[in-house]
């Protein structure tokens, strides 16, 4: 029986591979990292023992109750609402947006719908339909806010004015007009106890799976192999064509060290907005698993610029250009055989991880159904173009 071939040990690759070892397939993972798990990997800091997201902070959260139920079957999740807070001038406040926030930065004491009515005389109300990431800022919080909250950070993070930025990005964070200060709105939110790496191991430990790491395979190598009836390629679309067409932008981070006694910021994330502060945020690691105690901390300057060719891609652009660049990927891509591209990579898409989970699950489920059907999973399991 020909195996099934998953380059990829990310979450992606993780999912797809269990529920296909599951069904009976036999399974082969392949990863050029050292390490599964993919940009989510958790490990233990050597000096401190704390548990550090290495490449930056990931919470999960989600309103999809399957995926929930899904990845407490690897690992024990705890309880872990995300609060940040932001500097701006010298101040600390909290984010998102709300009572609190609006009544500290304007110096005032008001109720919920004076607050609104202050937020409504702020925004730019003559923007009837934003364009873009400045725009949707202006009619959502004002110019005020915008500056001190927004801006210098966006710029920072994406390294282009606001002004070029599509306004859907902004739309992920709401504005609240009570005290409430968890960042996210989903049903259900935590961390695992034992880290992500923790999950993706207990995923891919099945009998029909085999995993090995520290292999970068081609799509040359692949093709010449006969042993092979179907690859699920999670890695970056672009590097399976050997860049072909050019590169896709995508932005990513460098992760300053350090280490102090007892606690140094507080909390888990604190955003630094303004411009002329070189780092976007600064998160402490130990906060993440508030369940542990460590009488040392760990926490990392986190700086973001434009991702070159020996870079960790993180975030894809995906603005006009590199979405031209991606149409011409995406051809390529629909003409493969037995090829399916999954994944943020794969898909050059941002997702969080609950939306990762569900599209693998889904994709693994169609291959299945396609394989009853003695049908063919296309190149993309959902139109990485919308």
């Amino acid at each position: 029986m020909k195996k099934i071939l998953v380059i990829g040990a990310g979450l992606s690759g993780a999912v797809i591979a269990r529920e296909l070892a599951e069904a009976g397939l036999f399974v082969e993972v392949v990863d050029a990292r050292t390490h599964v798990a993919g940009n989510c990997h958790t490990e233990r800091d050597a000096s401190t023992n704390v548990m550090v997201h290495v490449y930056g902070p990931h919470i999960f959260h989600t309103d999809n109750e399957r995926v929930w139920n899904y990845v407490q079957r690897f690992d024990r999740f705890m309880l872990y609402v995300n609060r940040v807070k932001t500097v701006a001038k010298g101040k600390v406040y909290s984010l998102p947006v709300n009572l609190h926030t609006i009544n500290q930065f304007f110096d005032v004491a008001l109720r919920p719908e004076e607050a609104r009515a202050l937020i409504k005389e702020k925004a730019d109300n003559s923007i009837e339909e934003p364009k873009s990431f400045e725009e949707q800022a202006l009619k959502f919080v004002g110019k005020e806010l915008y500056e001190a909250f927004f801006k210098g950070y966006t710029l920072k993070q994406w390294g282009t004015d606001p002004k070029n930025l599509p306004a859907s990005i902004l739309q992920r964070l709401p504005l609240r007009f009570n005290y409430d200060d968890n960042y996210f709105n989903h049903r259900f939110q935590g961390m695992p106890e034992h880290g992500y790496t923790h999950i993706v191991q207990a995923m891919l430990d099945h009998p029909n799976i085999s995993v090995t790491l520290g292999q970068k395979l081609s799509r040359d190598e692949v093709r010449a192999r006969t042993d092979v009836a179907h690859v699920f390629y999670s890695g970056p679309i672009d590097a399976w064509f050997d860049f072909a067409k050019g590169r896709l932008g995508y932005r990513t981070l460098d992760f300053e060290r350090h280490e102090a006694e007892g606690d140094y910021q507080g909390g888990a994330v604190v955003n630094y907005g303004d411009q002329d502060v070189p780092f976007t945020r600064i998160s402490e690691h130990k906060h993440f698993a508030p369940w542990e105690s460590h009488e040392r901390t760990v926490y990392f300057k986190e700086f973001s610029r434009a991702c070159e060719a020996n870079d960790t891609p993180y975030y894809p652009i995906r603005q006009v250009n590199e979405k031209a660049l991606l149409e011409q990927y995406v051809t390529l891509a629909q003409q493969e055989r037995n090829v399916t591209f999954v994944g943020r990579l794969g898909t050059y898409r941002y997702l969080d991880m609950d939306v990762t989970i569900a599209e693998a699950l889904d994709c693994a489920h169609r291959f299945l159904h396609a394989q009853t059907n003695g049908t063919t999973l296309p190149a993309f399991n959902l139109n990485p173009l919308v």
